[in-house]
């Protein structure tokens, strides 16, 4: 008895616990409860807005699949650098093939399109020049951004405009020593791209492997900058190919019209369970709000089992799928118990009975879509794996529910006078409470 209601006690605070997570803000605000700032749902592209960009790499110079590959992974990195040190949150970044082509796709949530392309479309090749000895132009040294060690953004003293400082690692302070050395009185050209961003005049030979990129720039340019000479030049040329701006509207209006659906999912479900199946239904809908709160508590990474899951217009498609999924477990246990409350058990041993038969059942079901999500997480496309990963979790708390939660709540009926009222069951019940 005393194991039964320790039971009952530890699933009224799992559920209280779910319900301050899911709550507003500002209603936890009034009961001084604060979580961490990282415990909140995280929005993907489509239901937050953003920019999603897509460009075609140049891979002419590469012969072997194996070689494009490679290059295609470094691509990736090297934007994926760039997009991490902008701070940007749950970016999602992969490679395509389309056609005979190669693509990288980017989705930058509640980042604008114009921004997106300042900061990866530019290859950030940077070159040392010297000038030429009978002419105006340049003459290319050995010099370039693979020998920079870090950038970072500073100001002139003197004007305050933004600046990037570099420093090269131990081969390229050497380099730019001896290019400073033989280049006293005259210019030291500084291309990005192919441009000429300055021309510093060289004072006096530099052997500390500092030097200083001076082009104008405003701040927000000059920390672009920054970024991609820490990440490094793409190591393909790329050329864009589809940009596409989702609205934070449209986002809002999915979200809207998904929390609708989810919401009249759960009534349907709740009013067939409660008028099928009587005060067992009505249980397995408090169990089923319950997998509700817990559901949302883990997406918001509240109870610390996963990190906060970005939530795309699949995800919650397959959230409102699990609602109804959640309930099948209670179904095949209801169904078995029919059957043994007619071979005349009483409650008791009707439920316990019921439980174990239907759990291979349920096991095996379960089973096969915890199989085919970890296939669609997997292999599956973006999208997709979103789909995947929001089911596999909707599964897992599925049973646990069914299987916990909903058995503990139908026990705590055992010995009560409910049991000796058949009418609540939808079903005679014959036989005594055994």
């Amino acid at each position: 008895m005393k194991r039964k209601w320790l039971k009952m006690f530890l699933i009224f605070l799992l559920t209280l616990g779910c319900l301050i997570a899911v709550a507003p803000k500002k209603y936890r605000d009034k009961i001084k409860v604060t979580l961490p700032s990282d415990v909140k749902i995280k929005l993907g592209l489509d239901l937050q807005g953003g920019s999603h960009i897509a460009y075609e790499a140049d891979l002419s110079k590469y012969n072997t699949a194996g070689d494009k590959d490679k290059a295609m992974e470094s691509l990736r990195n090297v934007i994926d650098k760039r997009v991490n040190a902008l701070g940007i949150a749950e970016p999602n970044i992969y490679t395509t093939v389309f056609g005979n082509t190669r693509r990288i796709v980017i989705e930058l949530p509640g980042v604008d399109v114009n921004q997106a392309k300042d900061l990866i479309g530019k290859t950030a090749k940077l070159e040392f020049k010297v000038p030429a000895t009978d002419s105006s132009a340049w003459v290319t040294s050995n010099l370039t951004g693979k020998n920079l060690k870090k950038s970072n953004v500073v100001f002139d003293p003197q004007t305050n405009a933004p600046q990037v400082s570099i420093e090269f690692d131990s081969e390229g302070a050497k380099m730019f020593a001896e290019m400073t050395k033989v280049n006293i009185g005259k210019n030291i050209g500084i291309f990005l791209d192919g441009e000429l961003v300055s021309a510093p005049t060289v004072q006096a030979e530099i052997v500390d492997g500092n030097a200083v990129i001076t082009g104008g720039f405003d701040y927000k340019e000059a920390n672009n900058l920054k970024i991609q000479l820490n990440a490094g030049a793409l190591p393909v040329n790329v050329k864009l190919v589809e940009e596409r701006t989702v609205g934070a509207t449209l986002g809002q209006e999915s979200v809207r019209k998904s929390l609708f659906a989810g919401s009249l999912a759960l009534v349907f479900v709740f009013l067939f369970m409660t008028v099928y199946y009587r005060l067992l239904g009505f249980v397995a809908s408090i169990a089923l709000i319950i997998y509700t709160l817990l559901t949302i508590s883990i997406f918001k990474g509240a109870l610390f089992i996963f990190p906060p899951v970005t939530l795309t217009l699949a995800g919650m498609a397959a959230f409102i799928l699990s609602i109804g999924m959640a309930v099948d477990a209670n179904i095949l246990i209801f169904e078995r118990m029919k059957e043994e409350f007619r071979s005349g058990k009483g409650y008791a041993a009707a439920l316990e009975a019921g439980f174990k038969r239907a759990w291979p059942s349920i096991r095996d079901s379960n089973t096969s879509t915890f199989i085919t999500s970890v296939i669609l997480i997997a292999f599956g496309s973006t999208s997709v794996k979103g789909f995947a990963y929001t089911l596999l979790i909707g599964v897992g708390v599925s049973m646990f529910t069914a299987i916990i939660i909903t058995k503990t709540l139908l026990r705590s009926l055992i010995n009560t006078r409910f049991t000796k009222m058949p009418k609540l069951f939808g079903f005679h019940v014959s036989g005594g409470d055994k």
